[in-house]
C-alpha cells in the first residue's frame, strides 16, 4: 500500500516528468489516469493469482505478489523521464503500474483470508481488521517522509528528483518483507482440507458465483471510494483545489492514517461481538446523511482546520465500516475459491471506481465547478454498499450458493 500511496502523493511531480503538458490540468489528469491504470490489471490479478494460492497455498502466493509489486515500485523510480526517453517513458511507467495492479489484485484478499483462518475462535473480525490496520502505518510513514521532504527541498526539487526518494525508499524494505513473508507458516485450515481444487476448476467455481462476487464488489466499492478519497486524493485535493500549504495536507493525511490504525481494530473486534450488517448498515447510512453536507461545509471556508476535521470524520466511517466489511467478506466466499473470490470482489470494486476515485473527483471538480462534488462520488459508494449489505443476510446468501452450486452442476 506504500507505493499506491507515494504514487497518488506525488501525482502532480509524476505528472510533469512523465506526462509534460502546457496544461497542468492535463499533466495531472494522465498521472491520475496512470495511476488508475494499476488497479485494471487488478481483476486479472485476482483470478490467475487468486486459483494459483487457492491451489497451491497461502504462502507461496504472499511471496510471489511481494516479488512483482517490487520490480513495479523499482522499475518507476529508476525510469529517466520524457525528456530523455521520450514516448518510451510514459509507455514504460504505465507497464510498472500494470505489474503492480496485478500483484494488488490478490494481495489484500490473501492476507485477509490467511489472517481469518490463523484467527482465534471468536476473533476473526478483530484479526482481518489488521489488514487493513497495518495499511495505515503505510499511510503515516508515507506522509511522514512527505512532511520531512517538503521541508528540506523545494517545489522545483521535488518535481524534479525528490519524489523518487520515497520510492526507492520503499524499495529498500522488500529484502525485510521478503524473510518475513518466508517465515509465515500455511494456515491449517489449508492444509486440512482433503482435496485443492485446481486453477481451472476455481475459475469455473468464480463464475458460477458470480452474484456472490457482484454483492462483495458492491460493498467493497464502499471502501474503495472512501479509502483513496481520504488518503491518496487529500494532498491534491488539499493543495490543488482548496489551495492549502502542502505541508498542511500531508500533516492530515497522516492524521488520517493514525485514526483508521485505531478504528479499524475497534471495528474489527466489536463486528465479533455484534456482528458485521449492523455496522455495514450504519456506517453507509452515516455516509449518505452527512458526506456531501460535509463537504460543502469545507468548501466554503477551507482551512487546514476544517480540512483535518472533515477528513477525519471520513476516516471515521470508513474504517468502522471497513472493520466489519473485510472478515464479512471472506466468511460469505466458499472455502474452495475464498482468496479468488474475495480477491475478484474487491479488485473489481477497486478497478471499476475506488482506484480511479481521484481522477474521476478531478475531471467531476472541473466540469462542474464544484469543490464539493467528490462527497456526491462518495454518496454514490454508499449506496452499493448499502444495497449489498441489506440483500447479504444469511438466508439470502444461502440461496445464492444454492443457485450457485445448481449452475455449476449444470
Amino acid at each position: 500500500m506504500y507505493d499506491f500511496q507515494i504514487f497518488g502523493y506525488y501525482a502532480a511531480s509524476i505528472g510533469a516528468t512523465f506526462f509534460p503538458s502546457t496544461s497542468e490540468f492535463a499533466s495531472l489528469m494522465a498521472a491520475f489516469a496512470t495511476f488508475g491504470a494499476g488497479f485494471l490489471m487488478r481483476p486479472l490479478g485476482a483470478v490467475v493469482l487468486g486459483a494459483f494460492i487457492d491451489h497451491r497455498g497461502r504462502r507461496a502466493g504472499l511471496l510471489l505478489t511481494l516479488s512483482l509489486m517490487a520490480a513495479g515500485t523499482l522499475s518507476i523510480a529508476l525510469l529517466p523521464g520524457y525528456r530523455t526517453l521520450g514516448l518510451l517513458a510514459p509507455l514504460l511507467v504505465l507497464l510498472g503500474r500494470l505489474i503492480q495492479g496485478f500483484s494488488a489484485g490478490v494481495e489484500l484478499g490473501g492476507v485477509s483470508v490467511y489472517l481469518s483462518e490463523i484467527a482465534t475462535p471468536g476473533r476473526k473480525g478483530f484479526y482481518v481488521s489488521w489488514q487493513s490496520g497495518s495499511q495505515q502505518v503505510a499511510v503515516m510513514f508515507a506522509a511522514v517522509l512527505g512532511i520531512a521532504l517538503t521541508s528540506v527541498l523545494s517545489p522545483a526539487q521535488m518535481t524534479q528528483w525528490g519524489w523518487r526518494l520515497p520510492l526507492l525508499i520503499g524499495s529498500l524494505l522488500v529484502p525485510f518483507l521478503f524473510l518475513l513473508r518466508r517465515s509465515l507458516e500455511e494456515s491449517r485450515d489449508f492444509l486440512d482440507r482433503p482435496r485443492k481444487p485446481r486453477m481451472a476448476e476455481i475459475v469455473r467455481m468464480l463464475a458460477s458465483n458470480w452474484r456472490l462476487v457482484a454483492l462483495g464488489m458492491m460493498m467493497a466499492t464502499m471502501t474503495t471510494v472512501c479509502f483513496y478519497l481520504v488518503t491518496t486524493y487529500t494532498p491534491t485535493f488539499g493543495s490543488s483545489v482548496l489551495h492549502l500549504a502542502p505541508r498542511d495536507t500531508l500533516i492530515v493525511t497522516l492524521c488520517v492514517g493514525a485514526c483508521n490504525l485505531i478504528v479499524l481494530p475497534l471495528s474489527g473486534a466489536l463486528s465479533d461481538r455484534i456482528g458485521r450488517r449492523p455496522i455495514l448498515i450504519g456506517c453507509t447510512l452515516t455516509a449518505l446523511a452527512t458526506a456531501y453536507p460535509a463537504l460543502l461545509w469545507l468548501v466554503s471556508a477551507p482551512s487546514f482546520a476544517r480540512l483535518l476535521g472533515v477528513e477525519l470524520w471520513l476516516a471515521f466511517f470508513y474504517a468502522s465500516y471497513n472493520g466489519a466489511m473485510a472478515v464479512f467478506l471472506t466468511e460469505i466466499m466458499p472455502a474452495e475459491m475464498r482468496i479468488s473470490g474475495f480477491s475478484l470482489a474487491y479488485s473489481t470494486a477497486t478497478a471499476l471506481f475506488g482506484g480511479f476515485t481521484p481522477a474521476i473527483c478531478t475531471y467531476l471538480i472541473r466540469i462542474t465547478g464544484n469543490r464539493a462534488v467528490p462527497g456526491l462520488w462518495l454518496s454514490f459508494a454508499a449506496i452499493c454498499g448499502l444495497a449489498a449489505a441489506l440483500i447479504l443476510s444469511e438466508p439470502a446468501r444461502a440461496k445464492i450458493l444454492r443457485h450457485s452450486e445448481a449452475a455449476a452442476v449444470s
